[in-house]
């Protein structure tokens, strides 16, 4: 009973915290921490300090390169490559989406190619709907994967994943070919659903009021001249964190041991940080002003509290909850996947979702590997239309096909959002199979 009540409180806490917003999903995992310690007894969980402190460091490279015009500068390179081939703008637009967040480590990078993936499908005559729902879940797939993500920190740190020797490399070889496949095959999915814009009610009905008459302006933003090297530092600290993942013999040894992945990440990134900022002249000041910055701190809040949260209601509950699921999940342990799907819709978190059940899929005895195949599960919180990429895409849509449905969940993202997570899992588990 009381492994109810306290549950009950965890879940009540997530659902506050999320229908609160930005850093109150922190605040109320905070506030079930204090519960579940000074009300019911239970030892404080581990504090993901290492996730944290990454956050911190890739946050800071990123907002160190909006502030340079970095970011405005690989949009407009990106923009120019989606215009010449408006015709396949549903697989490229997805591509690029995923690309740009797999270097960056952050899904907030996809609001400045969402309204040109957009506008090119509308004067290509293409359902926006289309490549828009791939594009936005393409984003998501793109931090389990990304080099510098705080979910591909949390999957390689000591704690978890990185201490059944799991590294860089094999997250590559897994996440990357299995994010690509499933974009691909969302993405001719795509090609087939809804009527061809022209026969589509909504979007008549918006031409005949004239609502789609101002056009989107194409011309280039002004950007600064010395954005360019600010690029360039930024990617070679995504390739050196990649190097150094991948061998780790490139790593100073202390002890015999090399130094550790998260504190390489940490080192590297904020040595990026101050790169960029050399080498493009940019006013510090204003890289904390950025939503770029702004979006990670809020990052930052959520997984302190939730998954401290998450920590201590299982470990303090381990041997029951072990003793009454872990045989089910031994013996069908792809079977984890629905948990972390249903977790990461309540946490809107991909890092926080790998902290808060990675543990427990290991203390299960869940093979390494097959949580690695599973990660792209931690992206459900595409299955309630409120997540800000979502409402984004949505907005952005001025011919109206991108849409939230009469019952909320037949929203224009469903789709995409399932094929992805199904194929991707489904080509990780061959991989490792094979790998």
């Amino acid at each position: 009973m009381l492994l109810f009540i306290q549950l009950a409180i965890v879940l009540a806490m997530i659902f506050i915290g999320a229908r609160v917003g930005s850093i109150g999903l922190g605040m109320y995992g905070m506030v079930g921490v204090f519960i579940l310690v000074f009300v019911f007894g239970l030892e404080p969980g581990n504090i993901p300090i290492d996730v944290m402190l990454i956050i911190v460091a890739v946050i800071t490279a990123s907002a160190a390169l909006q502030a340079a015009g970095g970011l405005d500068y690989m949009v407009e390179a990106a923009a120019r490559f989606l215009r010449r081939h408006p015709n396949h703008i549903t697989f490229y637009g997805p591509l690029v989406t995923w690309l740009f967040c797999l270097l960056a480590g952050t899904a907030h990078t996809c609001y400045a190619l969402l309204p040109i993936i957009s506008e090119i499908s509308l004067k290509a005559k293409i359902r926006p709907e289309r490549p828009l729902s791939v594009a936005t879940i393409s984003a998501s797939l793109g931090i389990t994967g990304s080099p510098v993500s705080a979910a591909t920190a949390a999957i390689l740190s000591q704690s978890l994943l990185g201490a059944e020797g799991i590294g860089m490399r094999e997250i590559f070889m897994v996440t990357i070919p299995a994010s690509l496949i499933a974009i691909l095959a969302a993405s001719f999915v795509q090609n087939f659903v809804g009527k061809p814009l022209e026969e589509d009610p909504e979007y008549q009905r918006r031409l005949r009021e004239g609502l789609l008459e101002d056009k989107v302006q194409e011309g280039e933003k002004e950007i600064n001249p010395r954005a360019k090297w600010a690029v360039l530092a930024f990617l070679l600290g995504v390739v050196l964190v990649v190097l150094f993942g991948s061998f780790p013999a490139l790593r100073p040894s202390f002890n015999g041991e090399p130094v550790s992945m998260n504190a390489t990440i940490e080192m590297t990134m904020m040595s990026i940080a101050a790169l960029i900022l050399l080498v493009s002249k940019a006013d510090v000041k204003k890289a904390v002003k950025g939503n770029v910055f702004s979006s990670g701190m809020t990052a930052l809040v959520s997984i302190f509290g939730v998954a401290w949260m998450g920590s201590t209601f299982f470990e303090g509950n381990k041997e029951t909850i072990l003793g009454s699921v872990a045989g089910v999940f031994t013996q069908y342990p792809v079977l984890f996947a629905i948990p972390l799907f249903l977790m990461s819709i309540m946490l809107f978190s991909q890092a926080a979702t790998v902290k808060t059940l990675y543990p427990v899929g290991l203390a299960m005895g869940i093979p390494p590997l097959v949580l690695l195949a599973l990660f792209p599960a931690v992206n459900g919180y595409f299955f309630l239309p409120n997540y800000p990429t979502e409402v984004a895409a949505i907005g952005f849509d001025r011919t109206g096909t991108t849409r939230i449905g009469k019952y909320v969940v037949n929203h224009s993202f469903q789709l995409a959002g399932f094929i992805t997570t199904f194929v991707s899992i489904g080509v990780g588990l061959l991989l490792v199979q094979i790998v």
